[in-house]
C-alpha cells in the first residue's frame, strides 16, 4: 500500500515465533501500512521463524539475532545492511523467564533464572535499540511489548519483575535517544493467546479476570488491536511522544480490585 501509514518505512521485527505471535501480526499489518518488514530470529528458532515469514503478505527476510550473544549484536547492522540502508522502525517482541522463576517460584528462584529473565526480557531492549542504532535516524521509532508491571500478578513472579525493569529501560533510552530524534514507548497488552503466553502459569485465569473486569471487553483470541497501536506508534503521528506506556487491554488497568 503506497499511501498506508507506515509507507516508506523500514521496520525491524523481533520475536516471531509463528502465526501467533503478536510479532507476526504486527510485522502483517506494518507490510498492510506500506512497511519493508525484515524480521529476526536466534539460531535455534530460525526455521520457525522462516516458516512464518513466508506467511507474511510479503515473505520477508530473517536476520539470525540471539538477544543475549554480544557477537549477534555487534554483527547486527552489518546484516541488517545486506538488505537495507538504514531502518525507521524495531519492534522489541521479546521475554523469557525459565520455569524456575514462574509459578510460584518468587522466594525460591536463584540468580542465574533470574538473571536470565531481566537480560532476555529488559535489558535487551537496550541491547537491542543499541545494536540498531547506526541504521536509525531522525524520527525513528523504537517500540516494545509489555505485560502491566504496576502490580503484582499471580504466578507472574520474576517475569513481572522483568517487565518493571522493560518499562523503566524504556524511559532511559527515551531519555538518552531524545536528542537524536529516536522515540522510545511501550504498549501494554491485555492477555493474548499466543505460544509464549501459554508458558505462563495461570494464564487462563488472566483470561477469566480481563473477561469480568476489562469495561471496553477483551477478546483474547484477537491480536489486532495490539498490532494497531504498535504500527501506530511506528508510524509518524507520535513525533513528540516518547518514555510512554500505551495500554492496550480493554481498560482492564484502570478499573479497581
Amino acid at each position: 500500500m503506497s499511501d498506508g501509514l507506515l509507507a516508506g518505512r523500514r521496520i525491524l521485527v523481533t520475536g516471531v515465533l509463528n502465526r501467533s505471535s503478536l510479532a507476526f501480526h504486527t510485522a502483517a499489518l506494518a507490510q498492510a501500512e506500506g512497511a519493508t518488514v525484515i524480521l529476526t530470529a536466534p539460531g535455534a528458532t530460525a526455521s520457525h521463524t522462516r516458516r512464518a515469514a513466508a506467511r507474511l503478505p510479503v515473505p520477508a527476510p530473517v536476520v539470525e539475532l540471539d538477544v543475549t550473544s554480544p557477537g549477534d549484536l555487534q554483527r547486527l547492522a552489518e546484516r541488517l545492511r545486506e538488505h537495507t540502508d538504514g531502518l525507521d522502525g524495531v519492534v522489541h517482541a521479546i521475554a523469557y523467564a525459565p520455569a524456575e522463576a514462574l509459578g510460584g517460584g518468587f522466594l525460591t528462584a536463584g540468580w542465574p533464572h533470574v538473571a536470565q529473565a531481566v537480560q532476555t526480557s529488559a535489558y535487551s531492549l537496550k541491547s537491542l535499540t543499541v545494536a540498531a542504532l547506526p541504521l536509525l535516524g531522525q524520527g525513528s521509532s523504537v517500540v516494545g511489548l509489555d505485560f502491566d508491571a504496576s502490580v503484582a500478578w499471580p504466578d507472574y513472579d520474576w517475569m513481572g519483575v522483568a517487565k518493571a525493569a522493560l518499562e523503566s529501560t524504556s524511559r532511559y533510552l527515551a531519555r538518552d535517544l531524545g536528542p537524536r530524534g529516536v522515540t522510545v514507548n511501550l504498549v501494554a497488552a491485555g492477555p493474548v493467546r499466543t505460544l509464549a503466553a501459554r508458558g505462563v502459569p495461570g494464564a487462563e485465569e488472566f483470561e477469566k479476570l480481563w473477561a469480568e473486569r476489562a469495561p471496553l471487553g477483551w477478546d483474547s483470541t484477537d491480536p489486532e488491536p495490539v498490532a494497531r497501536a504498535c504500527v501506530a506508534l511506528l508510524s509518524g503521528w507520535f513525533p513528540r511522544t516518547t518514555g510512554e506506556i500505551v495500554h492496550v487491554d480493554g481498560g482492564f488497568h484502570a478499573m479497581g480490585g
